[in-house]
């Protein structure tokens, strides 16, 4: 049997593009920005933290410690640069922080893949940004990284985060029992996915609901 010679071809990445829409604007986080992360994180700890890992013993803290927020940063731009992961950070169009969306685990080869995550202040929930965020990066994962899928996965009791899902219309696909580890604890996580084949159904109802107009990169941010 002869070997296929046929292989995939990538889109150009804009890596160091800002992703725009009506409410929000997503960037890559930077070191200039702990003040403002560490307001948050700490006026939202007790909202946030039952829904995340708990971090390795022996690792710093970035919320107290702006070196180990400054090392954060850099994890991410080396992730972003390598092409493995894509972190935002979800600000309002005048410059206020309001939580973190991201692309992790980016699988190339016949996977084409990404998992989807996000959070949110407390005192900003229940605005949309997170949708508006969602919706940014989903173009960003099938329109500029190529990929063909998108999965995330919700503890089974978080409403709130299973709602940003439904309004989405990602698909449900089951129940990995104890997928992650949560606050110590292995927990049963709800799957959910959307390919590009569904995201170029919808994309024009994704645009209009959550967007109202077409999303830009900001001009001079392509990366080359």
């Amino acid at each position: 049997m002869q070997a296929s010679t046929r292989c995939i071809t990538f889109p150009s990445v804009r890596r160091g593009a800002s992703l725009t829409g009506p409410r929000v604007e997503l960037r890559a986080l930077r070191a200039q920005d702990w003040e403002q992360w560490r307001a948050v994180r700490l006026a939202s700890r007790a909202w946030l933290e039952p829904w995340e890992p708990l971090p390795d013993v022996e690792s710093p803290d970035p919320v107290a410690d702006v070196e180990a927020f400054r090392a954060r940063c850099g994890a991410w731009e080396r992730q972003r640069a390598f092409d493995t992961a894509y972190g935002f950070g979800v600000f309002l169009r005048r410059g206020e922080l309001v939580g973190e969306v991201s692309l992790g685990s980016v699988q190339r080869g016949p996977f084409q893949s990404a998992f989807v995550g996000y959070w949110v202040a407390q005192d900003h929930a229940g605005h949309g940004y997170v949708p508006e965020a969602v919706v940014l990066v989903l173009r960003f994962a099938f329109e500029e990284l190529g990929l063909h899928r998108v999965e995330a996965v919700i503890l089974p009791r978080n409403v709130r985060s299973r709602r940003v899902a439904a309004k989405l219309e990602l698909r449900e696909e089951g129940l990995s029992e104890r997928l992650l580890q949560i606050q110590g604890i292995w927990e049963d996580h709800v799957r959910y996915a959307i390919t590009r084949e569904e995201w170029a159904q919808r994309r024009d109802d994704y645009e209009r609901v959550f967007l109202g107009r077409r999303t830009r990169f900001k001009a001079g941010e392509r990366a080359r």
